[in-house]
């Protein structure tokens, strides 16, 4: 009997935490058609320059790139469409009352797949940094790799 090896995929937004202070996260699962699961499942997605918003009660991730599936014939998807995020009442509630304070915005972090093949998305309550922020992270960064290179 063949066991299959199971790649791990993880997409990660490397600016998140260079542009925003990340101060709550969460775990949502998200709303795809077949030929989308299929491409995240080949690595060929993007979450860099999306956010997350309430429309209704419900949220939603706006800019998230999945590229076409390659074997999708007419029921292939559109690439930036919105999709739904799926979340309890509670963490909606307390999401929905967060963003709306000055500020505070909502977004993905990193898409991954689960132990039981489903496709999650990690979001967070973030804060934008200013200019001088981001100059800290730098040096913070340059002093951990110094620390790393030196042991």
């Amino acid at each position: 009997m063949n066991k299959v090896k199971q790649v791990r995929i993880s997409i990660k937004n490397k600016r998140a935490s260079f542009e925003y202070f990340l101060i709550d996260k969460y775990t949502a699962g998200i709303v795809l058609t077949g030929t989308e699961i299929k491409s995240i499942r080949e690595g060929k997605a993007s979450i860099v320059d999306s956010y997350c918003t309430f429309i209704g009660n419900e949220l939603f991730v706006i800019g998230m790139h999945i590229a076409e599936y390659k074997f999708g014939t007419y029921y292939n998807h559109v690439p930036k469409r919105d999709r739904k995020l799926l979340l309890n009442m509670k963490e909606l509630r307390k999401l929905k009352a967060k963003s709306s304070e000055k500020g505070f915005t909502i977004i993905p972090v990193e898409m991954f797949i689960n132990d039981n093949g489903l496709a999650k998305l990690e979001i967070a309550l973030a804060k934008g940094k200013h200019f001088f922020d981001k100059r800290d992270s730098l040096k913070e960064k340059d002093s951990r790799r110094e620390m790393k290179e030196e042991s």
